[in-house]
């Protein structure tokens, strides 16, 4: 198959003449993407790099770095690659470990291959520890809202994805920010695509990271919440409707009429001086037990969902019929 990196840049060129010397010759197409970078990453790429397999795309606008990768996909798309690796142009992932990313895409085994930092202990050694515990926080709510209960590590950008996938997902809705691996993760999930975690270790050095994390604690969680009821809609009432849609519609009523009606009896008999009546207790109690058992059970259910058959194998099967 045919390999692309796409590489998107902003304040990275000190960093790109090492990491492009690392690319092994198994990928035939480099796509930089100068994200209006001031220090014109682009043009520097054109006038000091001799690779053939490089293409260079200067943005005239800052888009974020999921908006130069998505710009860097469509140019990848249109010149007929059929696996595009994504890597950051600061450093931190190294090149090696291309070929251990694509390999369960080439296997057929996944459609989405993302790297791990989180898989061994030794592995977050590195790793600053206000980042270690932020993308803990992140992966438990990443889990819950796409639906891969088997991944850890949202935000690690060290992806790989093959094209009939990609082609499957609505890219110009994905977000252009630092979201942006996240949400692949909730479309993807959309999609039913087969997600694999491959384990690596991350490189920090002196690179000057550009995330925010004040602003990545404020507006993560919304567009996490956002996307929730989003994934339940489609996967749980559009496309089917199952013992998982039941217990998730069951469970949420009854303990939503046990916490009103509980708190309405708790009200009126404060204000009343009056205890509860033993029915009024039962009553309240008995819908958010069976409720949060039935929430539970749909819980389950989500986790044993997870896509396991690769889209690359269910259009082999329609080539087939």
């Amino acid at each position: 198959m045919k390999i692309a990196v796409v590489i998107p840049c902003f304040k990275v060129k000190k960093h790109l003449k090492d990491l492009l010397a690392k690319i092994p010759r198994e990928v035939t197409g480099i796509f930089i993407v100068d994200d209006a970078c001031p220090e014109s990453s682009g043009d520097w790429v054109l006038a000091n790099i001799k690779d053939k397999r490089i293409r260079v795309q200067i943005l005239p606008k800052n888009l974020g770095v999921g908006g130069a990768v998505k710009a860097g996909y469509k140019q990848a798309l249109t010149e007929g690659f059929e696996i595009m690796v994504k890597l950051d142009g600061d450093g931190q992932m190294n090149p090696k470990h291309i070929a251990k990313i694509v390999a369960p895409i080439l296997r057929g085994e996944a459609d989405y291959v993302k790297g791990n930092r989180f898989f061994h202990p030794d592995f977050l050694e590195q790793m600053p520890k206000l980042r270690m515990i932020g993308n803990g926080i992140l992966s438990f709510l990443n889990k819950l809202v796409s639906g891969y209960w088997d991944i850890m590590d949202p935000t690690n950008g060290y992806t790989a994805i093959h094209e009939q996938t990609l082609r499957l997902l609505p890219l110009d809705k994905i977000d252009n920010r630092y979201f942006f691996e996240s949400d692949m993760l909730f479309r993807l999930n959309i999609a039913r695509a087969v997600v694999q975690d491959v384990p690596m270790i991350a490189l920090y050095a002196d690179e000057e990271s550009q995330l925010n994390i004040g602003k990545v604690a404020c507006s993560f969680p919304i567009k996490y919440l956002n996307r929730l009821p989003k994934r339940i809609f489609y996967n749980y009432i559009l496309r089917d409707f199952n013992m998982g849609s039941i217990s998730l519609l069951f469970g949420f009523l009854l303990t939503t009429f046990g916490i009103v009606f509980g708190a309405r009896a708790w009200i009126l008999g404060e204000f009343k001086h009056e205890e509860a009546s033993s029915g009024t207790v039962m009553l309240a109690a008995l819908p958010i037990i069976l409720g949060f058992q039935l929430l539970l059970f749909a819980l389950q259910y989500d986790i044993l969902s997870i896509p396991r058959k690769s889209i690359r194998k269910l259009f082999e099967q329609d080539s087939i019929i």
